[in-house]
């Protein structure tokens, strides 16, 4: 398995690599500036859910960074564990856009856990990609990818459409049992950092794939 996971990842970065052949000559004089943390609130049909992401880069030390993504759902069934994920890890630019990672994760199931990977990242006024596979450096070593896509064209001059898609999947690849994975919908609107609309969220949990879901609104801003 760990031939699969070294294949999976050089894999990864020479895709990567070829997405950045093409961007290589663009923004090379531009000046410095750091991605907003993005905040976000779920109120829906299963309970509360909130998520907080920051990629960032130490403004003395460029290629030097910090990528975090934190996930916490509370049920409105008080007799029900509220489920906690998150992630933090130092980054290290090896080129424009794509990143070495290594730090920590902490889930109910798993407790906290080193974890090491790569994560690419493509920012233009309208759009933002980011791609975060990661393993586990541990004896019962599981295996995790995260994906996100947001898109926010221009409606007029007050306000921007806004959808957002978001998955994770993660599995033991020694049994190639699943542990955790989600996919997330969101549609509405962008005025200024504020975005707000219609959300759907679809979680599924451990080797059964018990499903839950969450429908609602949410509400997120860009602290910058």
């Amino acid at each position: 398995m760990s031939k699969f996971l070294l294949s999976a990842i050089i894999a990864t970065v020479l895709s990567i690599s070829s997405i950045q052949a093409q961007n290589e000559n663009e923004d090379k004089n531009s000046s410095f500036q750091n991605p907003p943390i993005t905040m976000e609130t779920v109120a829906g049909s299963r309970g509360v859910m909130y998520q907080l992401l920051v990629n960032k880069k130490f403004i003395s030390v460029p290629k030097l960074g910090f990528f975090s993504v934190t996930n916490a759902n509370v049920p409105w069934e008080k007799e029900i564990t509220p489920d906690i994920m998150t992630q933090a890890h130092l980054t290290y630019s090896l080129f424009k856009g794509l990143d070495v990672t290594s730090g920590m994760q902490y889930s109910p199931v798993y407790g906290f856990r080193p974890v090491a990977g790569l994560i690419y990242s493509y920012a233009t006024q309208n759009l933002l990609v980011i791609v975060n596979p990661k393993v586990d450096i541990a004896d019962d070593l599981a295996s995790e990818g995260l994906a996100l896509i947001e898109y926010k064209p221009k409606i007029n001059e007050k306000f921007n459409f806004y959808s957002r898609i978001q998955g994770l999947y993660g599995f033991v690849p020694e049994s190639g049992n699943h542990n955790r994975s989600y996919i997330m919908l969101r549609a509405g609107l962008s005025y200024k950092e504020f975005s707000f609309g219609a959300a759907s969220n679809f979680d599924w949990y451990g080797p059964f794939k018990h499903n839950e879901n969450n429908f609602g609104i949410f509400g997120s801003v860009l602290l910058f």
